[in-house]
């Protein structure tokens, strides 16, 4: 009678006579059922042979059957044979595709939402509030309840940093502004946009220091050369906020008039020289497109839509032109003085910590947020509070984000947040 089931190999580690039959004796030394081939070990190393080296099965002479017991203490019960030595055919593999994985993970995030512990009832009201403080509306139930555990995340951390700054270890509040439904991931990849270069921009030039004796605080907002404070919305588009307000600056100093220049107009039109619109920038290439387009639209005439479109330059209703653009040395110093001597200049830091993102007063420095930069911002002065430098910088996620929509970092504090890393700016 055979023995159901599959073919299984003998493993590794026994010899050829504990299989039951030796390799080359046609009289089995070992009880094994009758009519089967026993297990034998071969070589399978012949180079013509596309097989790997190991066990593979070779019929013998059959093994008469002796005592059941001796049999199955021997471990000779020969099954029909199977070769596991050869490669699986790579047709026969399942293929996992891209479309296969994102279904995957969209499962996996729904099932993990559905396993996540249940919001705090205690909390209710106050999330009550805050979605109607700031407009909060989702598309649905789960997607409600996964933004409601993150802002409760969200909710112990800014408590917690809070607490230790009332005790004198933070220079800096947290608030629970319209990001707080937000994950540092999704912070980094919807509203950041800066994209580091692969080299520096050869269009560029290197600043020069001046050696002039620098003032203890600058800030071109009360000399009238800063627009209001936008919103980028989600667009990757802070780059292109950057390079405008840069320009608004050099305008106001140039012409003696203030006015918003198109974020629109960038990002529409300036794919040419590098840029990707809603997925990233850089603010000196956009000065090369205004230099090379000998203009840029006002914001009236090219208003902001947050997303990516055709170019609608209008040459007739250009507010702005520049003539040359300038990188900076990677320098704290030279930054110092260009924001100075120069105006608002256009720069970049890191954006993805928390601590950042839901920053509400005082001079940020979080001594873990890198040198990795993903985020540009204006740099429009400096300036010293209780023995702390700091750096001035308006943002671009509207006037609920941090100080009315700027935020102090600690300056001269090793290039905290990448801040000097790639600054920029543009003459007319």
């Amino acid at each position: 009678m055979e023995h159901p089931g599959k073919r299984l190999t003998a493993p590794a580690s026994l010899s050829p006579q504990r299989q039951g039959c030796a390799p080359t004796d046609p009289a089995p030394a070992l009880p094994a059922f009758q009519n089967q081939p026993c297990l034998s070990r071969v070589p399978t190393a012949d180079k013509s042979s596309r097989r790997r080296p190991g066990w593979r099965v070779r019929a013998s002479p059959p093994c008469k059957l002796q005592s059941p017991s001796k049999a199955r203490s021997s471990g000779a019960f020969s099954l029909p044979s199977q070769d596991f030595t050869r490669p699986p055919d790579p047709k026969t593999r399942p293929q996992c595709t891209c479309r296969m994985k994102i279904l995957i993970c969209t499962a996996l995030a729904f099932v993990s939402v559905a396993a996540m512990s249940q919001p705090d009832p205690t909390l209710d009201h106050h999330w009550e509030l805050w979605t109607k403080a700031y407009e909060k509306q989702y598309n649905n139930e789960i997607e409600q309840r996964w933004r409601r555990i993150i802002w409760e995340k969200n909710l112990r951390f800014v408590t917690l940093h809070n607490l230790e700054a009332s005790l004198g270890l933070h220079s800096y509040d947290l608030g629970m502004n319209h990001l707080a439904d937000m994950t540092s991931e999704e912070v980094t990849s919807i509203l950041t946009g800066f994209r580091v270069p692969d080299h520096q921009p050869t269009n560029s030039t290197s600043y020069v220091k001046t050696w002039r004796t620098l003032p203890a605080t600058v800030d071109w907002r009360e000399k009238g050369c800063v627009t209001d404070v936008k919103n980028q919305g989600s667009c990757g588009s802070c780059w292109a906020f950057s390079a405008a307000g840069a320009l608004e600056g050099q305008l106001k100093l140039k012409k003696g008039k203030l006015e918003s220049l198109s974020p629109q107009n960038l990002v529409d039109c300036s794919s040419s020289y590098g840029n990707h619109g809603c997925n990233g920038g850089l603010p000196i290439l956009a000065f090369k497109y205004v230099i090379d387009n000998k203009g840029i639209d006002s914001d009236t005439a090219y208003p902001y839509t947050a997303k990516d479109g055709s170019c609608k330059y209008d040459p007739s209703r250009k507010a702005a032109t520049s003539t040359s653009s300038h990188q900076l040395p990677r320098s704290e110093a030279a930054l110092q003085e260009a924001v100075a001597n120069v105006g608002p200049i256009s720069v970049a830091i890191d954006a993805s910590r928390p601590s950042f993102f839901l920053y509400k007063h005082g001079i940020y420095n979080d001594p873990l947020c890198s040198q990795e930069v993903n985020h540009a911002v204006l740099a429009v002065g400096y300036g010293n509070l209780s023995g702390q430098d700091y750096w001035l910088l308006k943002n671009s996620w509207s006037t609920s984000f941090g100080e009315q929509g700027y935020i102090r970092l600690a300056r001269n504090h090793r290039n905290l947040c990448g801040i000097s890393s790639y600054a920029s700016y543009a003459l007319m």
